[in-house]
């Protein structure tokens, strides 16, 4: 019976192995959310790397890896994108490559103890530069950030209003490089059990220090979801399908109502008479209502995704236009060269057009609002910024009826929670069809989730908060922390390498004698 080794020489059978290794801390997300398993789910991508005969074989598990986590990271992505979703991980995949050869670098053979110790600062910020990189909108944004995992632990959404879930992604990356090297660096185990030991007290430390939200006030905010709404004329009837369901908020004494994404199907400036039935909400229930227009828009061309807030009188003006498109979804990237993408899968067939600057709404009873469109909400210095600008609540639009089987309702209202706790803002994550869901100032969620088979208004008492957390003030400083970390690595390696260079190898023959040099006579 052939063991593990003998079985993973073969190229193909180890990055298949690889592959399967990367897929596994999907597990932590939700729906499964398994946070927990976060915390060791990287173990066996990392001794498969460690293991490799040699650094370049290990930048191919690393890049067979990050193959493997993307497409289980996005799967439910794969009946609109087919065959694109493989490429797409195949590309970006490599991101991992340099990470695993720095595993195989650090951890590989029988390190010393100060490689291992190393090692527990190296990883963690060499993964936190792939994050980096791919959390870029042209690539895709940060979706499935490893952090993010740990959306409904508490201790860790006090780690994210000191660092975001960068320091999150960073804390889970070192202990489960502390993990492997207990399981298989003997020479190493003392560092690891002091990394892990570190770790604790810094947790500890940032729930005792980092200043906690200081509640000065609530709200009463409503969310409307219709649900899903199929067949002829469907814009119209989830319109009226919402009109209905606000309708009963009347009297409720309610602060702000909010749709989903993409709830009004025409510009209002086309319509005026959808303007009008939204501002007689408006009257009935006493509160603004926050809704989302997709449409071509009547005051300059395009197609936009626009937040727009309608009071008694009508639309008040205030208008957010989305800014952060999703690749695919909403505009073709390259269109030119990959426009045929629209007849492979549910490709935009026309670029939405993008906004050009956040805004802060005033919504009366003293509230400001900060909203953000879809998967904006993914997306840490958007809500950052909207904090720093003086919004009292974070507002997320967003539908994800696509995608209603799968994982990717309950992923995306997770990421609300940590949005919420890095700013000390409660957030509101408004869909059409589910998941739903408010949490308060801290993270933690409040009153139960509207799930993907509920057609319901509900309303929120929602906790306000003005104090600044120190991610807000201090931005992603763990990701400065790690391209220091990684500096200082290129400089001692280059410095080690001109050492070498200058003391030359040894010579292999002894010198030649000059013509004053007589040799030794024998008895002398």
């Amino acid at each position: 019976m052939r063991t593990i080794d003998q079985l993973l020489t073969s190229p193909w059978r180890r990055s298949c192995a690889a592959a399967l290794a990367g897929a596994l801390p999907v597990l932590a997300f939700p729906a499964p959310a398994l946070w927990w398993f976060a915390y060791v789910a990287l173990v066996p991508w990392i001794l498969l790397a460690r293991s490799a005969p040699t650094g370049r074989r290990a930048a191919y598990d690393g890049w067979s890896g990050g193959f493997g986590f993307l497409v289980a990271v996005h799967h439910w992505l794969l009946p609109s994108l087919h065959v694109f979703i493989f490429l797409i991980a195949a590309l970006l995949g490599a991101l991992w490559a340099p990470w695993a050869w720095l595993v195989r670098r650090f951890l590989g053979e029988r390190p010393a103890p100060g490689r291992g110790a190393a090692a527990l600062l190296v990883l963690p910020s060499a993964w936190l530069m792939v994050e980096l990189v791919r959390s870029w909108q042209g690539l895709g944004g940060p979706w499935g950030m490893l952090g993010a995992s740990q959306w409904q632990v508490s201790p860790a959404l006090r780690l994210a209003s000191v660092g975001g879930v960068w320091l999150l992604s960073f804390v889970v990356v070192a202990v489960n490089v502390a993990a492997a090297v207990l399981i298989s660096v003997r020479e190493s185990r003392m560092p690891a059990v002091a990394s892990l030991v570190a770790t604790a007290a810094a947790t500890t430390a940032a729930w005792a220090w980092a200043p906690r939200p200081q509640i000065d006030g609530r709200m009463r905010i409503a969310v409307v979801q219709p649900g899903v709404v199929d067949g002829q004329d469907s814009g119209g009837k989830r319109f009226a399908r919402e009109e209905q369901l606000t309708r009963r908020l009347a009297g409720q004494d309610v602060d702000l109502v909010v749709w989903g994404e993409s709830s009004v199907g025409f510009d209002l400036g086309d319509r005026p008479d959808l303007a009008r039935r939204v501002a007689a909400l408006s009257r009935e229930t006493g509160a603004d209502v926050l809704v989302n227009v997709d449409a071509r828009r009547s005051d300059r061309p395009g197609i936009y995704k626009s937040s727009v807030l309608v009071g008694p009188d009508g639309p008040t003006g205030d208008r957010y236009d989305k800014m952060r498109l999703v690749p695919f979804g909403e505009y073709i990237p390259a269109r030119s060269v990959l426009g045929w993408a629209t007849s492979v899968g549910k490709a935009a067939g026309e670029d939405r057009r993008r906004g050009t600057e956040q805004v802060v709404m005033s919504v009366g009873h003293g509230l400001r609002i900060g909203p953000l469109i879809c998967f904006e909400t993914a997306f840490p210095d958007m809500s950052r910024h909207l904090a720093q600008d003086g919004a009292d609540v974070l507002l997320g639009q967003s539908s994800t009826s696509s995608f209603q089987d799968s994982w990717a309702p309950q992923q995306h209202a997770s990421l609300a929670a940590l949005r919420a706790a890095e700013t000390g803002r409660p957030m509101v994550h408004a869909t059409l069809t589910g998941v739903s869901a408010v949490y308060g100032p801290g993270g933690q969620r409040l009153g139960p989730w509207l799930g993907t088979g509920a057609s319901a208004a509900r309303v929120y008492d929602v906790p306000l908060a003005h104090g600044i957390t120190p991610y807000v003030r201090y931005g992603d400083w763990p990701v400065g922390g790690a391209l220091l970390v990684l500096t200082a690595l290129c400089a001692t390696e280059g410095v080690r390498a001109l050492r070498l260079r200058r003391s030359g190898p040894a010579p292999l023959v002894p010198p030649a004698r000059t013509a004053h040099e007589s040799p030794a006579r024998p008895g002398r």
